[in-house]
């Protein structure tokens, strides 16, 4: 396996706070603050959408959903993590961060080891992909425990990313399909809950009743 296309892609996916504070109306619609959500979320489901394909085998070349990724998906975040962050939304601004960093870092990772950018050998790409899903795996670990005292559908949905990186990062290592398809069902589940999210947000942004999310786990 000397190249990116010859091994399984990671899946991920990203999650937002939607947001909750209702202000005036006017005409019916209520008069919101802003949510970036709006723009990252509909460009984190292109992107996952691509990554599930791809861990799935439905596409084969394990580099395809880069183009998305590269050019739709970590360009929405990086601009849903500025515009959260000028709203002092500050969990939607972690979080968005924390994804753009890993989409964007797949998508040199792909790139770059395709190209030989970083002069890594076809025997040390599997280590470096390895490395890569690990560092991740952890990350994402992370934020999945500190979003314990928001809804429980957010760490329930940072639990699917981490069972999907989980599955990755030794079907990669096992150099096993069969682990790496699993991983990219997982994907799919990830992207049944955010194509959820984003009718909630856009329900609500246009003047409907707000959709469940589920009670904290911790309060």
């Amino acid at each position: 396996m000397t190249a990116i296309s010859d091994r399984p892609a990671p899946p991920t996916a990203a999650v937002t706070v939607p947001h909750a504070d209702d202000a005036a109306s006017s005409g019916g619609v209520p008069e919101r603050e802003g949510n970036p959500g709006l723009v990252a979320l509909p460009l984190i489901i292109a992107g996952a959408v691509g990554l599930g394909f791809t861990n799935t085998g439905v596409v084969h070349n394990g580099a395809a959903a880069v183009p998305i990724l590269l050019s739709a998906t970590s360009v929405g975040l990086l601009l849903a993590t500025i515009w959260a962050a000028a709203l002092r939304q500050n969990v939607n601004a972690t979080v968005y961060a924390i994804f753009f960093g890993f989409y964007g870092s797949y998508a040199v990772l792909s790139i770059g080891l395709t190209h030989n950018w970083f002069g890594i050998s076809g025997g040390d790409a599997t280590q470096t992909t390895e490395l890569w899903l690990g560092s991740w795996l952890l990350t994402i670990g992370l934020l999945t425990v500190l979003t314990l005292r928001l809804p429980w559908t957010y760490p329930a949905l940072l639990g699917v990313v981490d069972i999907a990186l989980a599955l990755l990062l030794v079907g990669t290592a096992a150099d096993s399909r069969a682990i790496v398809h699993a991983g990219g069902v997982a994907v799919f589940l990830f992207v049944a809950f955010v194509v959820y999210y984003y009718v909630a947000a856009l329900w609500e942004e246009t003047g409907g009743s707000a959709l469940p999310l589920g009670r904290p786990l911790v309060r």
